[in-house]
């Protein structure tokens, strides 16, 4: 097992609130589900593919890449994923990306892993647009244990828990729109 050797997770285990209450990633996009699109680009980027999803186990199964539901329960959000991710692979690295970001960055992982590398980090995270997006990511899979102690606490959002570890941010400002995400119908009408 390579000490570089990347797992990518494809969040897409939540309830889709402000989609209406539909699953985000199978949503259409210019006539392709919404998840579609981001495995196109972030697979390439990777060692292995998971997709983290719990509900449309079969839909998300299709696309050829396991599938891991949350090890915890209650749809806590995007720190559930990457902790059933991180339990579910032996990669020394795990990264993150969203499944309503169909125009995430090409070099994403990349750029991530060298400065997390480079700054002999624990996290790199993406930065741009003036803000941080924590959940495009890559990590160190010895953080599970620190991470299931934050979820067992009760700790739900991701910057607190990026705050805990050694983090990088690493700036993307060169392409901030590839960190567009899709939450609404209105905004999936706007990129059709």
């Amino acid at each position: 097992m390579s000490e570089g050797r990347v797992a990518g997770v494809v969040l897409a285990g939540g309830l889709g609130r402000r989609m209406g209450g539909v699953d985000k990633g199978l949503r259409p996009l210019r006539g392709r589900p919404m998840v579609e699109w981001v495995l196109e680009r972030f697979s390439p980027q990777v060692d292995e593919v998971l997709i983290n999803a719990n509900q449309h186990i079969e839909e998300y199964s299709a696309f050829g890449w396991p599938v891991v539901p949350d090890r915890v329960a209650g749809f806590v959000g995007p720190l559930a994923g990457l902790h059933a991710a991180l339990a579910a692979t032996s990669s020394p690295l795990v990264a993150t990306v969203p499944c309503d970001s169909p125009f995430l960055p090409l070099d994403l992982v990349e750029r991530l892993k060298a400065a997390l590398l480079q700054h002999s980090a624990d996290l790199a995270a993406a930065r741009a647009g003036e803000r941080t997006h924590p959940v495009f990511c890559v990590c160190r899979s010895t953080l599970l244990p620190r991470l299931e102690a934050f979820l067992a606490g009760g700790g739900r959002k991701v910057e607190q828990w990026q705050g805990t570890v050694a983090a990088v941010e690493v700036d993307f400002e060169d392409q901030a729109e590839a960190f567009s995400n899709i939450n609404t119908p209105e905004e999936l009408a706007q990129f059709e």
